[in-house]
């Protein structure tokens, strides 16, 4: 077991998943990295850079996907060992797998994908950390069977991520109940705040979001006993590439972790 999963396993400490949705470029990650680690040494928290080095769940084929793999992959990895930050990014094939691993601590299971056996099992193969991302379709009762794929791969090293369930056509809404059901699979939960306040298929092809509910999320989930938080944030969301609509704006970010973190020591 790697000292990163050790960490995020204490009952008794909050961690982040934080960063922006995709790699746009240096500048940008290292302006975000650079505040994370600032909030890493200031709180004493585990912070894991978050970034996908390519985004292929779009809803339309214009829309951004990323810079190139190899060169996002070692923008994510620069960042990594400038800012002593661990990183995470998602994958949506083996041959992912094997690729994102050489650059990354975290491979990360997207959620429309969680069931896709071969995924899971190419990705436990390459001994990294494995966020399972619950499916929109999915109850949390469910994520038994994909963390059991994991695991019965020779890997143990799993962390299971709440995102919202589907609710009509165009928006999501989050089981509190999910956070005991899936902690008592014995791995570290997350709840993905942002993606689960996305409202998707709005008629421009263009997924929405309902970010100043961000706190509220965020608070509720610690509260019911999530281990660990996923927030997507960018300095100004609105000129993000992807999924602006439902980020955080960087500078919020503090004031945000400091309210979390009280919450934490508030339900111990």
């Amino acid at each position: 077991m790697t000292d990163l999963y050790t960490s995020l396993k204490n009952p008794n400490q909050l961690f982040f998943l934080t960063g922006p949705c995709v790699v746009e470029g240096k500048a940008l990650l290292d302006e975000i990295a650079s505040e994370l680690s600032r909030l890493r040494e200031k709180y004493q928290v585990p912070i894991v850079l978050k970034s996908s080095y390519r985004k292929a769940n779009r809803s339309r084929i214009d829309s951004f996907t990323g810079i190139g793999d190899v060169k996002a992959l070692e923008l994510l990895k620069n960042a990594s060992e400038k800012y002593n930050l661990p990183t995470v990014t998602d994958i949506h094939t083996e041959e992912d797998a094997s690729l994102a691993a050489e650059y990354v601590d975290i491979l990360q299971i997207p959620a429309f994908l969680c069931r896709q056996t071969s995924l899971l099992v190419a990705a436990a193969k390459t001994r990294k950390i494995i966020n399972i991302k619950k499916g929109q379709f999915l109850s949390p009762d469910s994520m038994e069977f994909a963390a059991k794929k994991v695991t019965d791969s020779g890997n143990s090293q799993v962390l299971l991520t709440e995102r919202g369930t589907t609710f009509g056509y165009t928006d999501l809404v989050v089981d509190m109940r999910g956070f005991p059901i899936m902690n008592a699979f014995g791995f570290p939960t997350i709840m993905d705040v942002t993606h689960s306040l996305q409202q998707p298929n709005q008629t421009s092809g263009v997924t929405g979001g309902l970010p100043h509910l961000i706190p509220t999320i965020a608070s509720s989930a610690v509260a019911a006993g999530a281990n660990g938080l996923f927030i997507e944030t960018h300095p100004t969301p609105s000129t993000a590439l992807s999924d602006g609509a439902n980020m955080l704006p960087l500078a919020e970010l503090e004031k945000l972790m400091i309210q979390l973190i009280n919450i934490k020591k508030a339900v111990l």
